[in-house]
């Protein structure tokens, strides 16, 4: 068996898994909301309490993996600790308690999504789309099959823009909008910046994966837009509804409590991100990073021409 720990700017994620008559068999799944990433943005730094809360999810994750005949696992750290200056005092804390952390560039992370995403999806040289919104950045995907035309991270994440739009405890229902179409032009104008490129690739399909499309995917399916998609025309329909839910503190059918806090931040980002790359719908993806960490590890053959190719860094897979 190996694990992977997804160790992102929001959520921490455990995935148990083996090679099985052919194909990956998922054993256990684990996500803890961590927010690791709080505040980084304007402190520079992981703040005391992400720290705590960080360190106790490790410690439930190593004896969860303890329960398993572990032949090995691959911890990686992406913006967070791309960007905290005090990362590397997290990394030391980990150790202690058996578990090695490696960070990787967002390059890198965008292999191992794109890696992910297409691993659940049907063989095909159609060009996709592929993107994934993390809390600290989103990385942008364009390939066909196993060669990437575009793999690319930019600084866009969902507990970076709560952080940076949505920090004060209370706004009234016209100062929410207002930040919910700064927030968005902001994510658009940074998502503008490689466009061009994108727009030029002439993808087909469009897959997101993360916790934030997930959301959204699931608010829009209970409002009656679809299943597993989220359309530009329903992020705009649902905009009044979702700034009503803030400030009067109801229930928003789809809406787990415990990313409340991300609900604004997520729609001010993938609309931005739809607008600027012109997409009418997105699929939600349920594989992303942990799935193409698990292809690596199990050296799928659908995958790991990709993987191979990435210049994924040289990670000890150290004994469990």
């Amino acid at each position: 068996m190996h694990a992977c720990i997804d160790l992102g700017s929001n959520s921490f994620h455990l995935l148990i898994g083996e090679w099985k008559k052919g194909r990956i068999s998922i054993v256990e799944r684990l996500s803890e909301k961590v927010q690791l990433g709080e505040n980084v943005g304007s402190t520079g730094n992981i703040s005391q309490q992400a720290y705590q809360r960080g360190m106790a999810c490790l410690h439930r994750f190593k004896l969860l993996m303890r329960q398993y005949p572990i032949k090995n696992y691959w911890a990686l750290g992406t913006n967070t600790f791309r960007n905290a200056q005090n990362s590397s005092e997290f990394i030391k804390a980990a150790q202690k308690i058996g578990i090695e952390i490696a960070i990787i560039t967002g390059v890198q992370e965008a292999i191992l999504v794109y890696a992910g995403v297409i691993s659940a999806l049907p063989t095909s040289e159609s060009r996709r789309l592929v993107l994934d919104v993390g809390g600290g950045s989103t990385e942008v995907i364009v390939g066909a099959g196993h060669e990437r035309l575009i793999t690319d991270s930019l600084p866009v994440g969902s507990v970076a823009w709560r952080d940076r739009f949505f920090q004060a405890p209370s706004f009234s229902r016209m100062h929410l909008l207002s930040q919910m179409d700064r927030g968005a032009e902001e994510a658009c104008r940074l998502y503008e910046n490689i466009a061009p490129s994108v727009r030029r690739a002439n993808w087909n399909d469009t897959y997101a994966s993360s916790g934030t499309i997930k959301m959204l995917a699931s608010i829009c399916e209970e409002h009656g837009f679809g299943q597993k998609q989220i359309s530009l025309e329903a992020l705009k329909q649902l905009k009044d509804k979702m700034a009503d839910f803030v400030t009067s503190g109801r229930e928003l059918p789809g809406l787990k409590e415990r990313r409340r806090d991300l609900l604004l931040p997520g729609w001010c980002i993938v609309t931005g991100l739809m607008q600027a790359y012109d997409i009418s719908m997105l699929n939600f993806s349920e594989t992303a990073l942990r799935e193409g960490m698990l292809d690596f590890l199990v050296k799928n053959k659908k995958t790991i021409e990709t993987l191979q190719s990435g210049n994924l860094p040289e990670v000890s897979l150290a004994k469990h």
